[in-house]
């Protein structure tokens, strides 16, 4: 049977029925926000297992946020989903270097990827910011490099790369680094799911 909801409530319902069918797999309060909106964009309950969180990455994560923290991305659908009207009142913006025509000719010449290029010019920003990849593991791998060798101190690393070459293994990079991260363990993510990240980061400062 159809239910009839209004378009102003139709998120509040969906939310909702997410958390009836989550049923005794409901996420710990502190995280249940982030892992219930990336299955709202996502409708795949198996990111309320494989979201693995650092202790108080959420919490420092908004704190980055209300301090007027930048996002980087690593593919411009990511920096589009997220919602940079909140963001921009935080006093923050969302870069995304990928499409730069001098980190192609960079990447080319040094026979590298578009993303680790896009990283090394994120580190050069010389500020703190958040890191949400969704798409590229070299950029995962390229900004655990980076923080090994003391370039780099993201104040959050949001690693949900989707697909088969690295993925999984950079996602361990980063499961192991000190740096806090939310990481999508296994293969699933995707551009769609950082930004779903971000997101519910911004909506709890702004609730």
């Amino acid at each position: 049977m159809l239910e009839n909801v209004k378009p102003m409530d139709i998120e509040r319902r969906s939310f909702e029925i997410i958390t009836e069918l989550l049923g005794d797999r409901q996420p710990p309060p502190e995280i249940a926000p982030v892992v219930k909106r990336v299955i709202h964009t996502t409708a795949d309950f198996d990111y309320a297992e494989n979201l693995v969180f650092s202790p108080g990455a959420v919490e420092r994560g908004m704190e980055a946020l209300r301090a007027g923290c930048d996002i980087v991305t690593d593919t411009q659908m990511a920096k589009a989903g997220v919602n940079k009207t909140i963001l921009a009142r935080l006093g923050g913006e969302v870069h995304c270097f990928i499409s730069d025509p001098d980190v192609a000719g960079e990447a080319r010449d040094r026979g590298v990827t578009r993303a680790a290029v896009s990283m090394e010019r994120a580190a050069a920003l010389g500020k703190r910011c958040i890191f949400a990849i969704g798409n590229a593991p070299t950029a995962l791998l390229a900004l655990a490099e980076l923080m090994d060798r003391g370039e780099l101190d993201p104040a959050l690393v949001i690693g949900v790369p989707v697909g088969f070459v690295n993925v999984v293994e950079s996602k361990e990079r980063i499961l192991a680094s000190a740096a806090p991260h939310i990481v999508a363990r296994g293969r699933k993510g995707g551009s769609n799911v950082a930004a779903a990240i971000c997101n519910a980061l911004l909506y709890q400062i702004e609730r």
